[in-house]
């Protein structure tokens, strides 16, 4: 028995060191000389087929990890998950010194139900050394953290605010009052944000607009492979799950995705919102052509927009298009209307419906009745006959609308007419119905679902025009459209929890001046250099409206938003540790962090230090990311119940307007 176990174990380390060296033949496997377990996993889980071919093409792999049933090859994927997640496999020098101070390994896949996605290398990120340029073309180094149930804690309490300021067209002002209808730009992370959020504006918001990183890797950063697919959806679902909590019963989110997550998008979307309360996918065109693309030139992206609760929520509506309404009632009841005549009573999409298929009197006196087999036996104005298979209809029934519209109805003579006369010959003319510009404005237009009019250059061209640089940024045009579409009306809140640039605050206020409705915003954004883009934006384009003296809401609102960040606490090591140049810095940040920072409770300081040389022998990316993993994640921001601790150092002034913020004086 005692032999064959230790056959056994020699040939699982054979298959091990064969695995290893054969994986390493997929570059899309490998990075700085080190096998990604994650991306590994991911690919398996898809049943990439190159990763496939390369397994079978392992006499051992082959052996081990594939089953023949009849002529085909099945992939044991349970197999081969337990064998790549062993700790045997891939067991490095950092995997190693982490088990060693207590931070283990995770036996789990990456997807849990209940785990929480902090940190996200785009929005949420840290970067080696502090980078945070798009232009670099070297690989990134991202720390991301998903946190386990067990180690959630307090994280999702409500955080302490500071830096509080007014700012508007003048420039930044001391803050005394906060009301309960203040325009906020917020920085810090936005999952803790939403969750501090959620005490003052739950149920409260009426549009969500989120433009979020589409998981591409050309998002303006590189993420590492670590961040892999369904991390993504994690991080979302969390952000999801937190804003329909924050959503009005009339409310509505629309979020702006690529087509690389767009369906799993989808599925999640379905499961936070309700698949019931989905309201259809919108395609926009975000460019006018391109070279680039190996199958087809990707030009447009999408947005899945949900109701909080369907059956609450009113009509979208379009602005109606005047210019076609080129026509004007002569006589009658509705003499001196515009109204336009442009769409046909017989439409060839209509399947066979009774009372739908009859003559209709021509103004020579003939009859004209849609293409088919079926005629009435009376040859007369309004005679019917039940169609058959393939017989033409009219829009209109002929016992429910064509009477009472027959003065709608518009005979125009034409050689290409679809209708029949009486006798089954092919008529001269053609029926149109009248829409009246009064009865189009009562009942709206629904919007499409393909948008074309918000090219990614109007965006550029709109933060050229403010002297503001910014990439992947949408046309504000394209935001103050969904704005009127849903009908955002007087006092309604605009939230939008990836402000990127601040589009969303500029279409807002521009919107504000056009029709003198006083909408507000909340905007959320992680990085600080994202940050002052949006204050300058904001500010700049509150100068310009003020200039602008003929619009509606020039005098009757004065522009301004407070702006406060999160208050940092561990947070303040994340961002030291991003900075260290090298391994001795690191070492002198891991000194302060034993005396001031909350560790996790897994970290043993002792261990460390009695393990120092391994540590030193790590690469100060790997360095960097341990001693975050390190912290407590519970304590990176201040909880507001924990503001009056002494250790937090919260001024009076900080204490006071906290409490203001979240609306207890």
């Amino acid at each position: 028995m005692i032999l064959r176990k230790l056959e056994n174990r020699e040939q699982e380390m054979a298959l091990l060191e064969d695995l290893i060296s054969l994986l390493q033949q997929d570059e899309r496997l490998v990075s700085d000389g080190e096998l990604l377990k994650n991306r590994i996993v991911e690919l398996a889980l898809k049943l990439d087929q190159n990763l496939m071919k390369l397994l079978i093409s392992n006499k051992k792999a082959k052996e081990h990890f594939f089953e023949k049933v009849d002529q085909a090859l099945i992939f044991n994927k349970e197999k081969f998950m337990k064998f790549v997640d062993n700790k045997a496999f891939l067991p490095d020098s950092y995997t190693a010194f982490k088990n060693k101070i207590g931070l283990m390994v995770d036996k789990n896949y990456i997807v849990k139900s209940k785990e929480v996605v902090l940190s996200w290398p785009y929005k949420d990120c840290i970067l080696e050394g502090g980078q945070a340029k798009e232009e670099e073309k070297r690989k990134e180094i991202f720390h991301n953290e998903i946190l386990a149930p067990d180690e959630i804690d307090r994280l999702l309490d409500p955080k302490v605010f500071t830096d509080f300021k007014r700012i508007d067209a003048k420039g930044e002002q001391k803050v005394s009052k906060i009301k309960p209808d203040d325009n906020l730009v917020i920085r810090g992370n936005n999952l803790l944000i939403l969750h501090s959020l959620e005490k003052k504006y739950a149920g409260k918001i009426k549009l969500i607009y989120i433009d979020p990183p589409y998981n591409t890797g050309n998002d303006g950063f590189k993420y590492n492979d670590n961040f892999n697919h369904s991390t993504w959806l994690t991080f979302m679902r969390n952000r999801l799950e937190i804003a329909q909590k924050l959503l009005r019963e009339d409310g509505v989110i629309f979020i702006h995705i690529g087509d690389q997550e767009l369906h799993y998008l989808k599925v999640l979307c379905d499961e936070a919102f309700g698949r019931e309360n989905f309201l259809n996918t919108i395609a926009r065109v975000q460019k006018k052509g391109s070279d680039k693309g190996n199958y087809f030139s990707p030009s447009i992206d999408f947005i899945l927009p949900y109701a909080k609760k369907k059956e609450s929520l009113p009509d979208f509506t379009d602005e109606i298009d005047e210019s076609i309404f080129d026509k004007v009632e002569k006589e009658g009841p509705r003499k001196g209307e515009r109204y336009e005549d442009s769409k046909s009573l017989y439409q060839s999409s209509l399947d066979e419906r009774s009372n739908q298929r009859y003559y209709i009197e021509c103004p020579d006196g003939s009859l004209v009745i849609p293409p088919g087999e079926t005629f009435p036996e009376e040859k007369k104005d309004g005679a019917k006959v039940t169609p058959n298979e393939g017989d033409g209809c009219w829009r209109w029934s002929v016992d429910y609308g064509y009477e009472e519209r027959r003065d709608h109805l518009v005979f125009k003579e034409t050689r290409n007419s679809p209708l029949l006369d009486e006798h089954g010959k092919q008529s001269k003319w053609n029926v149109y119905t009248k829409r009246y510009l009064t009865d189009a404005k009562e009942r709206g237009n629904s919007p499409r679902t393909f948008w074309i009019d918000f090219l990614n250059a109007e965006a550029t061209r709109d933060l050229k025009q403010l002297d503001v640089s910014f990439q992947f940024s949408k046309p504000k045009e394209l935001i103050k459209y969904i704005l009127k579409i849903v009908g955002v009306g007087d006092g309604d809140i605009v939230l939008d929890f990836f402000a990127g640039s601040g589009t969303t605050a500029h279409a807002v206020l521009e919107l504000n001046k056009e029709d003198g409705i006083d909408r507000k915003f909340i905007l959320i954004e992680q990085l600080q250099e994202h940050i002052e883009v949006c204050n300058k934006r904001i500010q700049k384009v509150m100068q310009d409206l003020g200039k602008q003296k003929n619009l509606l809401n020039f005098d009757k609102q004065d522009d301004n938003y407070i702006f406060c960040e999160l208050k940092e606490f561990n947070e303040n090591f994340v961002q030291e540790i991003a900075r260290a140049k090298d391994s001795k810095e690191l070492l002198k940040i891991w000194e302060k962090m034993k005396n001031h920072a909350f560790l996790s409770y897994r970290v043993d300081t002792k261990l460390f230090d009695n393990n120092i040389a391994e540590f030193k022998g790590l690469s100060p990316e790997k360095q960097k990311k341990l001693l975050i993993e390190c912290l407590d994640h519970n304590n990176l921001y201040i909880n507001y119940s924990e503001i009056k601790d002494e250790q937090h150092k919260a001024s009076k002034e900080e204490i006071e307007l906290n409490r203001k913020f979240y609306g207890e004086i």
